[in-house]
Parts: C-alpha cells; structure tokens; sequence
C-alpha cells in the first residue's frame, strides 16, 4: 500500500523505466474529464512478457501516484475464476482487481469514511472502460467481473475485455446512518463517482501506457441516478450512458410516492390480535393476480395481440372500479377499500391541495408479481413490515432525505403537506430531474439510453417518460433527440428486472454499436429466461420510445420476430 504525492489535474507526470513491468510504475496523472490520463506515447508497449502480469499488477499497487489514496491489488490467472464465482460458465481471463480508499477521514459523527472502489484491469484489455452504477444505499463494492443490473442478459464486461471500476460511494455498510455526516452526503451524490472515475482512468493509463479509448457508464436504481448525474455535472466522462430506473426524483417525489403507498395499504390492512395493522395482508397473491388479470383483459390486445404483456402501454385505461364487489369481499373481487387504496396508489401521491408530488404508476400485469409485493406490501405475517418502502425508502428519508435528519422517523406519519419541503435541500444536490436539456453532454457527443420496466414500483416509468418528452420539447422534437438520446420500455419488468417479462438484454453492447459503430439503437433484442413462471424463453425487440412492439398478425407469440416496432 502507497499513499504518495499530490495528483495534478491536467499535468503529465511520467516515470522513465527500464525493464519490464515498467508500465506498472508510471507515475498518475490526473484525468480531466473524458480526456482521460496520461499520455500513451509515454507508457512502455503492452502486453508485457510472458509471465509478468501478476508482477504489473502488485507494483501497479506500490507505485501508484494518488493523493490521500491507498491501494492493494492481487492478480488472478485466467481459468480460476468465474463471474461472480459462479460454480459453472466460462471461466474470466487473467486479470488484475486494484481496491482502494479514497480521502480516508472521521467524520462529524465519529466514524470512519472514505471512498471506497474496485477496479478490475484483464490482461487482454480491449481499450474500453466501464462503470458500474450502484444502488439502494450504496455502501458496498460491486463486483466488477459482473454485469450491470439493467443488463441481465450481458456477458461479463470483464470477460470481454473491458476494464471495470465500482465505488462503495463513500461509505460503509447499507444503511443510510451516513447522513449525520454532511460529506458523506455530497459523496454519495456526486463527489465519490467523480473521484472514482478519475481515479480509475489514471490507474488504467498506467498500467496498459494509454488511456481508455472509449469509456462507458451502466446502473440501474440509484446506479441510473447515478449515470443521470454524471450526464449533468461530469458530460464529457462517458461516451454512453446506460440510466436504468434512473432514481431521478427519488429524494424528493419517489420516497414521497412510497410513503403515500404504504400509507394507503396500511390503512386498509387487517389488524393482528392486538389491533396492529399488517401491511402484507392488504392485498393476498390472489387479489393481485385477480388485478393483473384485469389489466391484460383491458389492456393486453391493444398490441395487436393478447399475449400476456401490455405493450401499447400508451393505449392502456384501466379502472380498478369494476372489480368492486357489489357486496362483501369474495374470491373473484375486491372491497371497496381495496379499490380505493389501488386507485390512489396508482394515480399518485397528493397533497391537501391536491397538488400532484410524483407522477403515478402505469397499469401493468406485473403488479401481480413477487418483486411488486417485495416494495409494496412485504410478505411478513406479522404487524412488524418488511416492505422495501420501510426497510428501505424510510430509512433514506430519516436519515439522509431529510434536512436535517431526523433518525427514527416514523413513515407512517408522514405530511404531506409539510415534509416535502424538508426534502428540497437535498434533492437540489442530489436529484438529477431538473436538467431537462443535457446540453453538455449532447456536444460533447455523449449517447443516453433510458431503459424502465412497467411495473416498476418505486420509480414510475410514467416519470422517466415524462422526463424524455421534455428532454425532446427542448431538442426540436422525438427525431432531433433520438440522435443522441433513447429511452426503452420494459412491459411486465419489475425494478430493473423481475416481473412477466423479457428481461434480459444486453444495453452496454448496444452503447458500444452505437458510439462506435455509428448504429443507433431502434431496437434493443430482449429474452425472458427459461426458467421464468410466464413467458420461458419468449423473444421481444425493445423499441426506442414512443414505438411499441406490434403482433405482425402471424407467427408464434414466443418469438421476437412475429412482432415489428410500430408507432401506433
């Protein structure tokens, strides 16, 4: 472990060497922005000899040039290591992981921090550099011989070729308690994937001589804020983004919508022995499958098609209403209560004036699915929930969310009249919805994919649609902003995955075709796993917004290529 002199932004500082690993001891240079670091004129050719990568990578860790930054690295040869650890598949290739902490310090609160990340460098680099996004919380490292969450269906990136950073996000554990620290709060929104992405792009040109020739970003949830946020404060770091879920309200309007949620199913919840509600029993599996069977009815053929997927979600008007029983609850329809709470949940949460605080949720068969009732509802027999709207979004509000924190706060007895503006300081820093024109980001080049699932419940894909069609009102229109941004939908998918769904589908190979190839996306191809309940093994093409996947009329519902792209 090293911590040595300061990096300087913009300067070149390189070290003479002789024998090889020399490229393991160039000293850094700071990477402004997409610009990389380093020069590669000044780094010794690569690969080295045979047999020297694991000694490039364990001096790489001893010489690197970083200010208030500690490094460790271990090689590890090709054929001994799957993806994730993976107990079948092919195995990676050789390959030096590099940790490190960034700016370690003591917070106000007493605890430790620092900027924690993960690269993994493979011996056969293919020039490109890959971030992956992070989520919930954060607080932890991503494994970087794995694939984003938005991109089930890609091969290891590291497998490939790529080089592959992650950050913990500077702290640690994944819990938002960090938010009695107001760094922590400024590293988790913006400072720690700076910092991250320089760093790794300075240790890249030192190990392989060069800098990255295209740098790529890929997340889902927080990790789609994540991309989101670079696209505005950082635009010339990445070449594509891939924004899956983008969290882009989530300080704000989404963890207002959860608290709405749960408000409303608690309320019409069956009580325990001792009169406590018990959110989980709000709706049974039945109730849920009996809504999803609804919306298909109603909504399902408007494709062209009743196949089980919504995907004209443009066409789709649902009314929960006639599933009211006229009388008490039975098996086949749901109480009045039941209706109301789905009717308010779905249409978004309000406040006393009625003003709308998120958007609401589309209509979807994958409401009916476990990864809806695992945010919703929870699945806990008892009074205490384990809904991710309170195990998660709640904790996030108390204890980072809110200005200041406010730590054992109770969800359920949330204003919302009041408390939103609690919530306005940060989300100026945090959110990333407000810039609705990626000026920047356009002229350095930078391409954007969008990518939501329908029946995402914590963040709406209604919001990310409305965010795409003012991002097209200020770029002359659907066509104008298509050359540089395109946003997908995901009929049945979950959060980032899940749901009655195709799933799986590679979007970083579909950056890669479109910054380097020039081939823009207009569809993304898209599978459902074999061992999925609904649709095992089904093909769709995704479609660049507002274009849907239509039944051509004849051919198998399973297979991707009876449906075409069509606009109405």
């Amino acid at each position: 472990m090293s911590t040595t002199r300061p990096l300087r932004q913009h300067a070149r500082h390189v070290l003479t060497c002789g024998a090889w690993p020399a490229a393991a001891l160039l000293a850094l240079a700071a990477c402004g922005g997409s610009d990389g670091a380093g020069d590669a004129a000044a780094g010794p050719a690569w690969p080295p000899a045979h047999g020297a990568y694991a000694a490039a990578c364990t001096q790489l860790a001893d010489t690197a040039r970083l200010e208030k930054t500690t490094l460790s690295a271990r090689y590890v040869a090709a054929g001994t290591r799957r993806p994730g650890g993976a107990a079948t598949g092919d195995f990676l290739p050789g390959h030096c992981v590099v940790t490190g902490s960034i700016n370690p310090r003591v917070g106000v609160d007493g605890k430790p921090y620092a900027i924690g990340f993960e690269l993994s460098l493979p011996d056969d680099w293919n020039g490109r550099f890959l971030f992956l996004g992070g989520g919930g919380n954060d607080g932890i490292l991503r494994d970087t011989s794995l694939s984003s969450s938005i991109s089930g269906g890609t091969p290891s990136p590291l497998g490939q070729g790529f080089a592959v950073v992650s950050t913990d996000a500077g702290h640690s554990g994944t819990t938002a308690s960090f938010g009695a620290d107001p760094q922590a709060r400024i590293d988790h929104a913006y400072n720690s994937y700076d910092r991250t992405a320089v760093t790794a792009k300075s240790l890249i040109a030192a190990h392989y001589g060069r800098k990255p020739e295209h740098s790529y970003f890929s997340g889902c949830s927080g990790g789609g804020r994540q991309g989101m946020m670079f696209s505005q404060r950082f635009p010339d770091y990445f070449d594509a983004i891939t924004a899956g879920a983008p969290a882009m309200r989530v300080s704000s309007g989404a963890t207002v919508a959860a608290m709405w949620n749960v408000s409303r199913f608690n309320a019409i919840a069956p009580r325990d022995e001792s009169g406590a509600r018990i959110l989980s029993k709000a709706f049974s599996n039945a109730d849920l499958n009996l809504v999803a069977e609804a919306v298909k009815s109603s909504c399902d053929a408007a494709d062209g098609v009743a196949d089980g997927m919504v995907n004209n979600t443009r066409a789709c008007r649902f009314d929960p209403a006639v599933l009211q029983c006229s009388g008490a609850k039975a098996a086949d329809c749901l109480s009045a209560e039941q209706v109301d709470a789905l009717g308010q949940v779905f249409a978004g949460p309000r406040n006393s004036e009625g003003q709308a605080l998120y958007a609401g949720q589309p209509w979807d068969p994958g409401l009916a699915a476990p990864g809806w009732r695992a945010w919703t509802l929870g699945s806990s027999p008892t009074a205490t929930p384990d809904a991710r709207y309170i195990t998660l979004m709640a904790d996030a509000l108390a204890n980072e969310f809110f200005t200041p924190p406010q730590p054992g706060f109770d969800p359920l007895g949330f204003n919302f009249d009041t408390d939103p503006a609690r919530m306005a300081a940060y989300s100026a820093m945090y959110d990333t919805y407000a810039d609705d024109r990626l000026t920047a980001f356009r002229q350095h080049g930078g391409k954007l994919l969008l990518i939501h699932g329908m029946s995402d419940p914590i963040f709406s894909a209604n919001d990310t649609v409305d965010y795409y069609e003012r991002l097209a009102a200020n770029h002359g229109g659907i066509a104008s902003t298509q050359e540089f941004a395109r946003a997908f939908l995901v009929p049945g998918m979950n959060h980032c995955s899940g749901g009655p769904a195709t799933d799986n589908f590679d979007s970083i190979q579909a950056m890669v075709d479109w910054v380097e190839k020039g081939i823009a996306p207009d569809t993304i191809a898209a599978r459902a796993l074999p061992t999925q309940a609904d649709h095992p093994n089904r093909t769709r093409p995704l479609c660049a917004y507002p274009r849907f996947a239509r039944y051509k009329g004849s051919g198998s519902v399973e297979d991707a290529g009876s449906f075409v792209c069509s606009a109405e």
